[in-house]
């Protein structure tokens, strides 16, 4: 009995002995996390794992050929072997070097992938915003900024009514994720205005049902400023920014999740987002260079 046992163990089949092909089917329907977990498992693990089946899974429908494509070569020169689509997603998650989104507005919208889930971020520049208009002239000018990725920004020139706002189709983000978004901005020198905490941000679906919360940021806190303009000080209530390690500063915006399919809940299903600044005074030096969405890990 025991010998039999003992036969049978050794003639079943264990995870490891699975095709490659068939481990690399299933690690293909997890994350990018997982796969990496998985590869730490055994080399046979690792060989599946790590195969252009997986990660091209991971990159977006519109980047699955980048895995094959050979930058041109000087002359004289072998072209190197076409780079695994695991080093494609890599380089997609490299938010600094986030690859323009194909069409008309390639210009000014970035997209890159969140490194663990592979979920897209995205972002819009300040071109891509809807900008105040201050008595019948526009309130911003266009500067060539070295921070910038899209290679300029919008400077605050000086206005009394500060409203900014953004749309994104839903689509363009993953389904059924939770988003949190971003005002990337500087402040100039001479900058004015800016300091007040009552500012406030929405995040939602456009045409929800439920209104969406309203957030209370500061953009700079200046404690002299807000004593000059007010008699009394509001303190320090409001979401306060945060110094990236690009330079620029953000500030979170709000939250929502996104459609559960991608497909047709999503279709024609719109992100809005809004900063605005309550008070007519007069307000310049913000440099604005767009608004990002992230997923919230």
């Amino acid at each position: 009995m025991a010998g039999d046992q003992q036969q049978q163990e050794r003639t079943q089949t264990q995870v490891g002995d699975l095709p490659e092909t068939c481990l690399a089917h299933a690690i293909a329907l997890t994350s990018p996390r997982d796969a990496c977990r998985c590869a730490a498992v055994s080399p046979v693990f690792r060989a599946s794992a790590d195969s252009d089946h997986v990660w091209r899974r991971f990159l977006p429908l519109g980047h699955r050929g980048a895995s094959v494509s050979v930058p041109p070569q000087p002359q004289g020169q072998q072209p190197p072997k076409p780079a695994a689509a695991k080093d494609a997603y890599l380089r997609l998650c490299d938010a600094g070097a986030a690859v323009p989104v194909d069409g008309e507005g390639s210009r000014t919208q970035r997209l890159w992938l969140d490194r663990a889930s592979g979920a897209r971020c995205y972002m819009l520049s300040a071109r891509a915003l809807s900008l105040p208009w201050d008595d019948g002239e526009l309130s911003w000018r266009w500067t060539p900024h070295p921070l910038s990725r899209f290679g300029d920004a919008a400077e605050l020139v000086g206005c009394t009514s500060l409203d900014i706002y953004a749309r994104l189709p839903a689509a363009e983000l993953t389904p059924a994720t939770t988003y949190a978004a971003y005002l990337v901005y500087g402040v100039a020198e001479g900058h004015r205005g800016l300091s007040y905490p009552d500012q406030e941000t929405t995040v939602a679906l456009a045409g929800a049902r439920v209104a969406p919360a309203r957030h209370a940021v500061c953009l700079h806190r200046d404690e002299a400023e807000a004593r000059k303009f007010r008699a009394v000080s509001r303190g320090t209530g409001g979401e306060e920014p945060r110094l990236r390690e690009d330079g620029w500063s953000e500030m979170e915006m709000g939250r929502l999740r996104t459609p559960g399919d991608g497909g047709r809940e999503a279709a024609g299903e719109e992100v809005v987002v809004s900063f605005e600044v309550l008070g007519w005074y007069p307000k310049r030096g913000l440099i604005l260079e767009g608004i990002e969405f992230r997923p919230v890990n």
